[in-house]
């Protein structure tokens, strides 16, 4: 597909600065952008590359007011990577969409599979599931009995939904994923050895959830472990039992929650952060990477990081004070051998 600036700003509501005309055919990178491309700059770190870009626009903020001359076409917009995003959406609409049923997939004859559907090689569909209207099954996938796919949903290969688990509609699941596998529940009798205990919930998964690849959403001892809305999981995460995941938060890879643990709306967890069990996170948190969550977060809107988690701003004074600890031991040290020598001691 072929556009020109003045169309794509139309679409995005925003105004051209340079030649309206030009033609744009792909997407770049700023620092490799080339003629026929447009590009975005969304972060100042990268400011210096839209003076040397070869691209043939560049979407940027509304009052961005270069140092030297762009050879680029400037595309205002009130947000270069919201806007972005919006334009790649549209171009991946044009993307040819797969359709039909191969001969290779096993479905149970109880299983109900809606229209516009595609099923891939390998594909097995256990009984009374339901696969719904134009959803998308990747080959090498597995749907245990019960299991729910809704509308326009999108599994990739290799992805394992166990029984009775339940997926909304334009869901993404990347390669991988396991949806409903058994929490960590044992119990430990007198003579310490680990007694399994029956995982015999659910998985709810609700609408516009993506779960990257092979990340894993344990289903819940009893009653549902639930995904709710717009929340966006990272590659290599884990969701343990019995946890509630806020609307529209956010996991970076290797993260994980523990069991019975409640995650208030629009939270963001960085990379390799760790929540404690049967805790619950104010709405609006923010965890930096590594943080160690060990108790409630019950003051909502506010950013932790370090293990166990401490208040932003308190964790930067403690780093900075971490790292004068070996002067502060040298000058203790210091003090006390002269301190020694005024008072005899040795």
């Amino acid at each position: 597909m072929e556009f020109t600036a003045k169309q794509v700003a139309q679409y995005l509501g925003g105004r051209v600065d340079g030649n309206e005309d030009v033609k744009l055919n792909t997407f770049s990178k700023i620092e490799e952008g080339k003629n026929g491309s447009l590009t975005f700059l969304a972060n100042k770190k990268y400011t210096h590359y839209i003076y040397t870009t070869q691209a043939s626009a560049i979407l940027v903020e509304e009052n961005f007011t270069p140092e030297k001359p762009v050879t680029g076409t400037l595309i205002r917009v009130k947000n270069p990577y919201e806007c972005l995003a919006r334009l790649l959406q549209l171009a991946d609409s044009f993307k040819p969409k797969k359709s039909g049923i191969k001969s290779t997939a096993v479905i149970s004859d109880s299983a109900h599979i809606g229209e516009n559907v595609f099923i891939g090689d390998y594909v097995v569909i256990g009984e009374n599931v339901t696969v719904a209207d134009n959803a998308v099954i990747y080959p090498h996938c597995f749907l245990d009995d019960n299991a729910v796919v809704g509308k326009g949903s999108k599994l990739y290969s290799g992805v394992k939904v166990y029984e009775n688990s339940k997926i909304g509609c334009n869901c993404i699941l990347h390669a991988g994923v396991v949806i409903g596998s058994d929490g960590f529940g044992f119990a430990p009798d007198a003579e310490g050895r680990f007694n399994k205990i029956p995982q015999i919930g659910n998985v709810i998964i609700e609408d516009d959830v993506e779960i990257g690849a092979n990340s894993t959403i344990d289903c819940a001892t009893m009653g549902s472990t639930i995904i709710h809305r717009g929340v966006k999981i990272d590659n290599l995460c884990q969701v343990a039992h019995n946890v509630v995941l806020g609307e529209h938060s956010a996991m970076a890879a290797q993260s994980g929650i523990a069991g019975s643990t409640k995650v208030g709306q629009h939270c963001i967890f960085a990379g390799q952060v760790g929540v404690v069990g049967h805790v619950e996170i104010a709405d609006g948190s923010t965890f930096g990477a590594k943080t160690g969550v060990a108790g409630n977060i019950r003051t909502p809107g506010k950013t932790w990081a370090g293990c166990p988690e401490l208040d932003i701003m308190n964790f930067r004074k403690s780093s900075v004070l971490v790292k004068r600890l070996p002067d502060l031991y040298d000058r203790i040290s210091e003090l006390e051998h002269k301190l020694n020598e005024l008072t005899g001691n040795k």
